[in-house]
């Protein structure tokens, strides 16, 4: 049997993969994956409409790779970092009752506007994350709240070779590794940095502001970090 032969296709294998992938997480740690949760069939019909109707071809794309999912966000609908709005309007889908991380959609989505359009955008890039499911941790106060995979040395070191495995299978979309763009400055950077020091992903990595540290403490710089990632993002651009 021949392998899937659109970026479509492989991205959606992957995400079956990842809906077979069971981790054993630190105390106090846990996994949300969309692929096997309570709306995995909607989340299915979401992610395979999406990735048909702008993946449906073999062009290499550029990686942009957050941290990880946040757990009402991508966590829940599958798409990296995608308005549920938006997801209902291109694919048809119903997406009532789902929640994404606004601040961080609207940024990118007023940059993917920028850049001439979701269509344009997606052709060049596909977004993902270096930890492709949701983490959650458990506060002081018993809460349940979001957790990037490098919070906890204890965590990176048994999340470890699951990172490696996935940043390897996303390399198979059929990635121009030329360069890949890190959603976050600070931690996601580093540690991607260090790991491609050994691995050779890619040829570079460009980092940039995290859309929440924009839109939470930058507000009114928000025009000069969206012409940044444009500046990134057309560097090898037409």
């Amino acid at each position: 049997m021949s392998g899937p032969t659109t970026v479509a296709q492989r991205i959606l294998r992957f995400n079956e993969e990842l809906a077979g992938t069971t981790l054993e997480l630190p105390p106090g740690f846990t996994v949300i994956n969309p692929f096997i949760g309570p709306q995995k069939e909607r989340v299915r019909e979401v992610t395979t409409a999406f990735y048909r109707k702008y993946y449906d071809d073999d062009k290499p794309r550029r990686l942009v790779l957050g941290s990880s999912p946040a757990r009402r966000g991508t966590a829940v609908t599958g798409v990296p970092f995608e308005d549920a709005k938006l997801l209902e309007s291109d694919t048809g889908v119903d997406v009532d009752g789902y929640a994404v991380s606004r601040p961080s959609a609207g940024f990118l989505h007023d940059v993917i506007g920028r850049y001439g359009g979701r269509g344009k955008f997606y052709a060049d890039f596909v977004m993902s994350f270096v930890c492709p499911l949701g983490l959650t941790r458990t506060n002081s106060k018993g809460n349940e709240v979001n957790c990037n995979y490098y919070e906890s040395k204890q965590l990176v070191a048994v999340l470890h070779s699951f990172l490696v495995d996935s940043l390897e299978r996303q390399l198979e979309f059929g990635t121009d590794t030329s360069v890949c763009y890190c959603i976050g400055s600070g931690e996601n950077f580093a540690f991607l940095s260090k790991l491609n020091e050994r691995k050779h992903f890619f040829q570079k990595i460009i980092p940039l502001e995290h859309p929440r540290f924009i839109t939470q403490y930058n507000r009114d710089r928000e025009d000069e970090f969206a012409e940044k990632y444009l500046s990134a993002f057309r560097d090898k651009g037409d």
